[in-house]
């Protein structure tokens, strides 16, 4: 289904809503309300709107600081600096300290394309997942970003979400769907083999399941908008179930999804994983679409994957 919405604007929308009833929500920027499209929370809201300017470390204090006062702060600025100058302050000042503060990095993963690797964010997921007290989330689509905002102004601790920069096709026919932190969401039935995905390469395995529903396997697949805290129970259930698994992520192969998914099946359910990502090197720059072709993260790298799996 088309979407020419990116999700960080979908962001900014759910945010302009749920602040007409709740004045303790407050958005800061660090000079990226354009880039996080948050310019329309600050005009409807200057007053719960705090631009830091280019202060990521600071930005990061300042929230902590709003949380510990009551307040419900959600910091806007890119996932490259936020998951890296901050990751002292992420640690501490909202993980340890314990503050209800929501970080979202914005054009992550390859969303900056031709900047190359000081730009991209592939590895920001094995930093945040590995900070005690952190939640870590990527949604898939416009309708999944909606309902994931809703849920995070009610969830109570810190929480580094990653998004794109740029529409993603739907996943989802509407945002009226099961939606919990941590629970992940089956896309599709399967036996054969399970694909889980989160954020835009969600969109991918299910592309590439249908491919290889049509070659006769049957996958199942899941959206593992929450990284952390994981289903571990869903994996499980899938692994033992299914017999084969591929990870497909927009993130380095080391630490990120499919690490933590092979982390869960080793230790209760062995059976053969497959992670498909950015290889142990510095993204080629281009396109979304292009870096996610090179590196395979595309249905028919995930069809040829699932083919050699299964001794095709």
């Amino acid at each position: 289904m088309a979407n020419k919405i990116p999700n960080r604007q979908v962001i900014c929308e759910t945010l302009v809503e749920l602040a007409k009833e709740d004045r303790d929500i407050m958005v800061l920027a660090s000079d990226s309300r354009g880039s996080a499209a948050m310019a329309p929370f600050a005009n409807a809201y200057p007053e719960q709107f705090v631009e830091v300017g280019i202060a990521e470390q600071n930005i990061v204090g300042i929230s902590a600081g709003l949380a510990h006062s009551g307040k419900k702060p959600f910091v806007t600025s890119p996932a490259c600096f936020l998951s890296m100058r901050s990751i002292e302050q992420i640690k501490v000042d909202v993980a340890y300290s314990a503050t209800n503060v929501k970080l979202i990095g914005i054009s992550g993963g390859v969303s900056y394309g031709a900047l190359g690797m000081s730009h991209h964010s592939v590895q920001d997921l094995a930093v945040t997942r590995a900070i005690p007290g952190l939640a870590v989330l990527m949604p898939a689509d416009r309708h999944e970003t909606k309902r994931m905002t809703e849920a995070l102004v009610d969830y109570e601790g810190g929480a580094y979400i990653r998004i794109g920069r740029n529409p993603v096709e739907d996943v989802y026919e509407s945002e009226v769907y099961e939606f919990k932190i941590g629970k992940a969401v089956k896309m599709r039935e399967g036996s054969d083999l399970t694909i889980i995905a989160s954020g835009e390469t969600v969109r991918v395995a299910l592309d590439a399941a249908a491919e290889l529903e049509e070659a006769g396997v049957m996958c199942r697949v899941l959206n593992m908008h929450t990284i952390k805290p994981l289903d571990e129970e869903a994996i499980i259930r899938a692994a033992r179930e299914t017999g084969r698994m591929i990870t497909v992520e927009e993130h380095s192969i080391h630490g990120g999804l499919g690490a933590a998914v092979a982390e869960v099946v080793v230790q209760n359910q062995p059976v053969p994983v497959s992670i498909l990502g950015i290889p142990d090197e510095p993204a080629i720059a281009g396109k979304t679409a292009e870096v996610f072709e090179h590196y395979g993260i595309s249905a028919a790298g995930i069809k040829r994957v699932a083919l050699n799996m299964l001794g095709r």
